[in-house]
């Protein structure tokens, strides 16, 4: 393939428009229209969508589907917590504890030092590092044990559910050093800037935005390219690609890694945008609740990841804000609405529906201005 046509096939003019009409939803619109507390909220909504569009790649492109991503969503939103506990638990800020310096956490649950791993997150070179790398490693390990032994489906689905029950317990377990059920609280600065404020929340929300859209683009480019392809076929046909010379296992791995490091990024962001992170971000519900934004927007898009998460969490906001005894039974109803009706998710109904009344139109209107200019 030329670069001509690989720079056409990478975005088509459809998928410039799509592109566009997001970038001008979250750049423009939200900001102009949003106060400072519903702008932070859908920035909230944002992080999560890095997770959807990683499982567009798994589960949609590469048929890996994954039930613990919250597990990578938490492990990056922990990194960064520790770097923000640790700038909020200086000496002076903790002078009144029986151990200043470390968090408060741990001086209720009587350590008396700082432990041996916490201590390079002190820099933030090390914690960014880490906010990839860590996620990243505990993937491949998942990844190596599951997918050398050909193990996928339904099998790695429950897997990573247990999983992420498993590591919710063991965070939830050691309390001293991670904050128990109660998380990181607390996070103040960023160095020596406050996260805390309205004009900080709305600049976080622009980078969180801008964040995501190199997330969606790099989604865009293994998509488009050979590798994007030979996801596909293994979705489809996974012996056949094995019998063609490839080794599936490292593709399962690779992009199975790919999306824990989105997810990842956004947990960083999330523990940003919302001053926390508690092991209610890793179990199985909120990794479930991850799988149904990629299928409401529709497992096969990437754009459509992004719509889905912010319908979802608008949906369940509005209903639990509105309707507080019956939320969870509407936002049921909803899911099982779109899952009966669109099986393609909301990317189903515009190619479906939407696109192609929309061009019909458009080319009656242009045909209707042909034939009236030379009567001009």
């Amino acid at each position: 393939m030329n670069t001509t046509s690989f720079k056409q096939s990478f975005l088509t003019p459809r998928d410039m428009i799509g592109y566009a009409l997001l970038a001008a939803v979250i750049f423009v619109i939200f900001p102009l229209l949003l106060e400072p507390f519903r702008l932070n909220l859908f920035g909230k909504y944002l992080t999560y969508a890095f997770v959807a569009v990683g499982l567009v790649l798994c589960w949609g492109v590469g048929g890996i589907l994954s039930l613990g991503q919250g597990v990578f969503f938490g492990l990056g939103g922990y990194c960064m917590a520790m770097f923000l506990k640790l700038e909020a638990s200086s000496p002076e800020n903790t002078a009144i504890q029986s151990t200043p310096g470390i968090p408060d956490f741990m001086d209720w649950n009587q350590l008396s030092a700082l432990p041996w791993w916490w201590e390079p997150f002190s820099s933030f070179g090390f914690t960014l590092f880490a906010v990839i790398a860590v996620p990243v490693a505990f993937s491949y390990i998942i990844g190596v044990a599951m997918f050398r032994r050909r193990v996928g489906g339904v099998y790695f689905a429950i897997i990573t559910q247990a999983i992420a029950a498993i590591l919710t317990i063991l965070i939830i377990g050691q309390q001293g050093f991670t904050g128990g059920v109660n998380g990181i609280t607390d996070l103040r600065t960023l160095h020596g800037w406050d996260i805390r404020t309205d004009s900080a929340k709305t600049l976080l929300y622009f980078v969180n935005g801008t964040l995501l859209f190199a997330v969606l683009l790099a989604a865009q480019f293994v998509r488009r390219s050979k590798l994007g392809r030979l996801l596909i076929a293994m979705r489809d046909q996974e012996d056949r690609v094995r019998f063609s010379g490839y080794d599936v296992a490292n593709f399962k791995i690779f992009v199975f890694c790919l999306g824990a490091a989105f997810a990842a990024i956004g947990g960083a962001m999330f523990t940003l945008q919302v001053g926390f992170m508690s092991p209610s971000f890793v179990g199985i519900v909120p990794s479930i609740e991850m799988v149904i934004f990629a299928a409401v927007g529709g497992r096969l898009s990437i754009l459509g990841a992004v719509w889905g998460t912010l319908l979802v969490n608008w949906a369940k906001t509005t209903l639990s804000e509105s309707f507080p005894e019956l939320w969870l039974l509407g936002l049921g109803a909803l899911f099982i609405a779109v899952v009966m009706a669109f099986p393609n998710g909301l990317a189903g109904v515009w190619a479906e529906q939407v696109e192609p009344r929309l061009m019909k139109l458009l080319r009656r209107d242009s045909k209707a201005a042909a034939q009236t200019t030379p009567a001009e």
